[in-house]
């Protein structure tokens, strides 16, 4: 993994001694994400309150540009249901227009991250704040699908939480039974389909098989056609949305949201992909693409697009091994869009909620809940204040938390693993020698000051040694901690030895110049020497 960044897009090392057979089975594997991506587009546009074209439109345009510029070999990309919540939240707050703004602003960030190197800096988020979010939004998204499932008549649901659970339970007796038994059947139809048949994607049977029950059969179902009309043939033309400078700043915090949502989703995309395939992405020039392509989107009727786990980890189990299949993805669902978008009108909402319920389950992995009690009450308060955060509140408040519980932990961890332990020494009491273990940072400082006592006039000891080999690091708190205990000892005409440092301590010790203070020749290679050394001063 390069920790800068220039521009190598996989495609270009994937078409080396590419030949007919691996451009058959990328071609098998596109077409066949291509098919499962259409009810999953216009499922996930829907529920983020978007006429369902939007979602195709967005699958076709980021997908296309992720493959050809992206740095994963099998990467899919296009809209997912991590998006649904926050792109929800916007288009009611801010509308559609500021909505294109937002998705713009995140894919100049998302571009700026990798141009300056920082994909990797995405993997320092703790898989406890990843999977506490996760599993909230897979909350939301379940929540936000009662609505189309259940048949309700709600005019506009609520993005705050509470307020959406108090519309649904209002709505209860407007439920409709039709829609509630489509919905269902399709549920069971795409949970119980792939155990049986695989080849076939199970979201496409539901879609197919619950369109065709509802027009046999005159359900009385709200459809594609009776909420938005159906939906275009072929893509829109370029719009550049309209930008109001003014009006960017109450915007900044969710187009933000969006980058750091797309940053993560997409690693962590690409980073399942790596483990399928036994390859390594490059994390920057995969952010290149998908600020590219969220900067394209917009500008195509879309809205924001990240790295998709279910499409590209199908993409792979198809035989999928290059941005070819990715692009034969987008190019088919193009194709459909161009000769199949009459159709669509017929399709029920009931079943595209059944797709998403379907995804948001199996998006949330509960089964991990069952194993938090093997895991210590660090890990179990970040994910679930983590988790808690995301439904009540929103992502960003979530991560922010999560992190900083987080980093509160590790603080308290790495502290308790710091040890100042006295070494046996013939010449006590006047020489005292100690190891250090750990990292002397901010927080394990103070595990130096019960040195500090040595410094008395009263006390015996003439020299302090201090065995550093088995420090890890040092930051500038421990070493002014270090000064703090060598100026009282020199003050008190005693003397401070250090010995064994590594190469961390060594360079911080000579930049700040406490190498010259605690006098070169105090600066030991090992403890005996140090001993040799003390032995002169005493």
């Amino acid at each position: 993994m390069r920790s800068g960044y220039s521009f190598r897009p996989r495609l270009l090392d994937s078409l080396r001694d590419y030949d007919a057979r691996r451009f058959a089975t990328d071609l098998t594997a596109g077409i066949t994400v291509g098919v499962l991506a259409l009810p999953l587009a216009m499922a996930f546009a829907i529920a983020s309150g978007l006429p369902p074209e939007a979602g195709i439109f967005t699958a076709v345009v980021a997908g296309l540009i992720i493959s050809a510029l992206g740095g994963s070999r099998v990467q899919i990309g296009g809209p997912t249901g991590a998006f649904i919540v926050i792109v929800y939240a916007i288009v009611l707050e801010h509308g559609v227009a500021n909505l294109l703004v937002c998705t713009l602003m995140a894919g100049v960030m998302l571009l700026a991250m990798g141009l300056l190197g920082l994909g990797s800096w995405i993997r320092f988020i703790p898989v406890s704040v990843v999977s506490g979010f996760t599993k909230g939004i897979a909350v939301l998204i379940l929540l936000s699908q009662v609505k189309e499932f259940l048949g309700l008549s709600i005019e506009q649901l609520p993005s705050e939480f509470f307020a959406r659970l108090a519309a649904l339970w209002n709505a209860l007796p407007s439920a409709n039974a039709q829609s509630i038994a489509l919905g269902a059947a399709c549920v069971l139809l795409i949970a119980l389909w792939p155990r049986r048949w695989k080849a076939l994607p199970s979201p496409v049977v539901a879609l197919v098989v619950g369109t065709l029950a509802a027009w046999l059969l005159a359900l009385d179902v709200e459809t594609i056609g009776t909420r938005f009309g159906g939906i275009p043939t072929g893509l829109p033309a370029f719009s550049w949305p309209e930008i109001s400078w003014s009006g960017l700043g109450p915007l900044v915090a969710p187009a933000f949201t969006i980058a750091l949502l797309g940053a993560i989703e997409s690693l962590l995309s690409a980073t399942v992909a790596d483990s399928m395939i036994d390859d390594r992405h490059d994390p920057n020039q995969e952010l290149v693409a998908q600020g590219l392509a969220n900067i394209a989107a917009p500008l195509f009727g879309g809205f924001c697009a990240t790295g998709a786990i279910a499409r590209t980890s199908t993409n792979v189990r198809m035989g999928g091994r290059s941005p070819i299949a990715g692009i034969v993805h987008a190019l088919t669902l193009l194709a459909i869009l161009m000769v199949a978008a009459p159709v669509a009108r017929h399709v029920p909402l009931t079943v595209l909620s059944a797709i998403l319920l379907v995804v948001a389950w199996n998006m949330a992995e509960w089964g991990e809940l069952r194993e938090l009690r093997r895991y210590r009450f660090n890990y179990q308060a970040v994910l679930l204040v983590t988790f808690v955060l995301t439904v009540v509140f929103d992502l960003t408040v979530a991560v922010e938390v999560g992190l900083v519980l987080a980093g509160i932990f590790f603080i308290t961890r790495v502290s308790g693993l710091t040890v100042v332990r006295e070494v046996a020494s013939q010449d006590a009491p006047r020489v005292r020698s100690y190891e250090v273990f750990g990292s002397l940072f901010f927080g394990a400082a103070n595990k130096l000051e019960p040195l500090l006592a040595l410094a008395e006039p009263a006390d015996p000891c003439r020299v302090v040694v201090l065995d550093l080999g088995k420090l890890i690091n040092i930051d500038t708190t421990g070493l002014e901690t270090l000064a703090t205990l060598q100026r009282r000892l020199a003050r008190a005409g005693k003397h401070l030895l250090v010995a064994g440092a590594n190469e961390q301590p060594l360079s911080l010790f000579d930049r700040a110049g406490f190498a010259d203070t605690l006098g070169r020749d105090n600066l030991c290679t090992s403890l005996a020497s140090a001993r040799e050394r003390a032995a002169t001063l005493r």
